[in-house]
């Protein structure tokens, strides 16, 4: 209630007064029953407005995940290939596109929705991967690894998908990955690395860039992108200061004279050591050639 002072400017606001137990107290019984009325249908009236709100709110939220729910699978993979590994080396982005390209053979189509994936295609998709050919020239059946390597890039992309509000179960989490098997890897002899020293090879870089990496133990990768400010020497010593590609982390490695010199003369320390050293796609045919010569 509002009551006037006889100006236009001021106005005082009253609250009606109340007991210890919140009941209206009035003069009379007749205000009284009349002002407890008028509060109870206040109090239904706030009711239906706080949960007409609350109901608003969870109605847009439904409706998000809804839209969210009915957006293309094969879409959002394919912009996350293109927003998370854009820095990533080609084979990382080979490896994110054969399996998106593989999924897409599985389910014989370019669209599928959030709200068609579940554990059972999962699993289908996982035994698929075991049974999936070699690509190009190759025959037989991918490795059990290459499938464990190929389904742990999928688990990743739906981990994301739960994150981004795609997916409103982790399904990752609830899936096992295909397991690794053990695997002997074969290492060249003295005798093999002193025939390889002398035989010629067509693409000198490459015989470059394996000596370096044999006498390093760095990855094709990071030969790869290996520039000049990260090649250091200190008196007569010399080290690399880089970052790896796989790991991300930051290395200080002491390295020989003889890998030293295998990078020939110094350049602009942004420029590229091994500037022509194919990439790890097309480095396996000269590789094999000098090898078999």
């Amino acid at each position: 209630m509002k009551r006037g002072t006889g100006t236009t400017d001021t106005k005082t606001t009253y609250k009606p007064k109340r007991d210890a137990n919140g009941i209206i107290q009035c003069r009379s019984a007749a205000d009284q029953e009349v002002c407890i009325y008028a509060d109870n249908v206040r109090k239904l009236r706030q009711r239906e407005f706080d949960n007409q709100a609350l109901y608003t709110d969870q109605e847009a939220e439904l409706a998000e995940q809804q839209e969210k729910s009915n957006c293309n699978f094969i879409g959002y993979y394919e912009q996350l290939i293109q927003k998370r590994q854009k820095k990533s080396s080609r084979s990382v982005i080979t490896n994110w596109t054969r399996v998106c390209e593989l999924f897409k053979t599985f389910i014989k189509s370019d669209t599928f929705t959030f709200s068609q994936i579940n554990m059972k295609l999962i699993e289908n998709f996982k035994q698929y991967l075991l049974e999936v050919p070699n690509a190009g020239s190759k025959c037989g059946e991918i490795s059990q690894n290459t499938a464990s390597n190929y389904f742990s890039t999928f688990k990743t992309v739906l981990k994301q998908a739960f994150v981004d509000g795609y997916l409103t179960i982790d399904l990752s989490a609830k899936t096992k990955r295909i397991r690794k098997l053990d695997t002997r890897r074969e290492t060249l002899t003295i005798e093999e690395i002193n025939l390889l020293v002398n035989t010629e090879c067509d693409k000198p870089i490459v015989k470059q860039g394996a000596f370096f990496s044999l006498l390093t133990g760095l990855r094709h990768c990071d030969v790869k992108k290996l520039r000049w400010g990260e090649l250091q020497k200190i008196g007569d010593k010399y080290r690399l200061n880089f970052t790896q590609q796989k790991t991300k982390g930051v290395e200080y490695m002491p390295i020989s004279e003889q890998a030293y010199k295998l990078c020939g003369e110094p350049k602009h320390p942004e420029q590229l050591v091994f500037a022509d050293l194919p990439d790890i796609t097309k480095i396996s045919p000269p590789l094999k050639k000098w090898i078999k010569a």
